[in-house]
């Protein structure tokens, strides 16, 4: 990338403050900045920062006081910064030439769009319909009937069994696994009876797959992910689960079987969520909170079991006092 301080202030829609010729040809944090590097100021207790950096120019908030250094301006510098990261990626990255690999097995009854890139040793089977742009990299299964949206990307060794339906633009990461059977048993005298797994699975537009997640097929009808949801590494999703549109699902969280999840969910790190609950519009999950029943729309809990947060952080407060109430509670017993 070689970009002056004007032309990224264009594009970014900001106001720049200092020389409009800087040259700029990389992007780095506030800290490793170098001259030639685009910054950006985030979060307020970064602010010592921004008189150190030696970053070219950094973007910032419009309502900061200007700083004796070349900034610009705008709503929101980590959008803005993510525009610039994204042109860097795109010449760091170029578009592969569109086609399939000679090692490729592609069944002759699959619909491959144009501009389509199929890479080694992937395997699509029968009826497989791929959309316009999406590429398939290599060694990635794609099972029987599914199909596949436009501009989609799937890295290396994705797994995707059959009769799925994936939307347009999803990206899904090495070593993910759609489709798998849902964990189903009915205990018997003799042993455990493998119920069917007979249903599929449905991902909306603008999704992201995390690697190595597990995304299990339903027993029956469809376990649903949301348009626009982005879920992290290690994530697993049960069968039949019905996660809403542009939830949050970081690493490790784990949704047990039936359960809904609403829109705009926020699921941090190693949360659980228990089989048939209901988790309303826009709540919150702090990490690894354990939720075995229902939460309420726009609610924030955590802890195990979870709980509203204020009321977990006063069980967390009384825990640390407990060696000292202990010990008073001995003592009045003594006397």
């Amino acid at each position: 990338m070689k970009l002056t301080a004007h032309e990224i202030a264009t594009v970014v829609e900001g106001t720049l403050h200092g020389s409009p010729d800087i040259l700029i040809t990389g992007a780095a944090g506030l800290s490793e900045a170098a001259a030639s590097d685009i910054s950006f100021l985030g979060n307020s207790k970064y602010l010592e920062q921004l008189s150190k950096t030696a970053a070219g120019v950094v973007l910032v908030p419009a309502s900061i006081e200007e700083p004796d250094r070349p900034v610009i301006k705008v709503k929101n510098p980590q959008f803005a910064f993510a525009k610039i990261l994204h042109i860097i990626e795109q010449e760091q990255n170029p578009a592969e030439k569109s086609g399939i690999h000679s090692t490729a097995i592609v069944s002759s009854t699959a619909s491959i769009g144009p501009d389509v890139v199929i890479g080694p040793y992937a395997v699509i089977e029968d009826g497989v319909a791929i959309g316009a742009r999406t590429k398939v990299s290599a060694h990635c299964f794609i099972g029987r009937a599914t199909r596949i949206g436009d501009d989609c990307f799937l890295y290396p060794r994705v797994t995707v069994r059959n009769n799925i339906s994936i939307g347009s633009r999803v990206i899904i990461h090495p070593g993910v696994v759609i489709g798998a059977d849902g964990f189903g048993f009915v205990p018997g005298a003799t042993g455990h009876f493998k119920i069917p797994q007979i249903g599929t699975v449905e991902i909306g537009d603008d999704v992201e797959i995390g690697a190595n997640t597990t995304i299990d097929r339903a027993t029956t009808d469809k376990t649903r992910i949301g348009k626009g949801t982005k879920i992290d590494n290690l994530v697993m999703i049960a069968h039949n689960v019905q996660v809403g549109e542009h939830c949050f699902i970081c690493a490790q969280a784990g949704i047990a079987g039936s359960t809904k999840i609403g829109n705009f969910v926020t699921m941090a790190g190693q949360a659980g969520i228990t089989g048939h609950a209901t988790v309303g519009d826009g709540a919150t999950l702090a990490a690894k909170s354990g939720v075995i029943g229902n939460v309420a729309p726009k609610e924030v809990v955590s802890g195990y079991p979870a709980r509203p947060h204020r009321e977990a952080l006063k069980i967390q407060a009384l825990l640390h006092r407990l060696p000292e109430i202990y010990e008073r509670i001995k003592k009045l017993t003594k006397e």
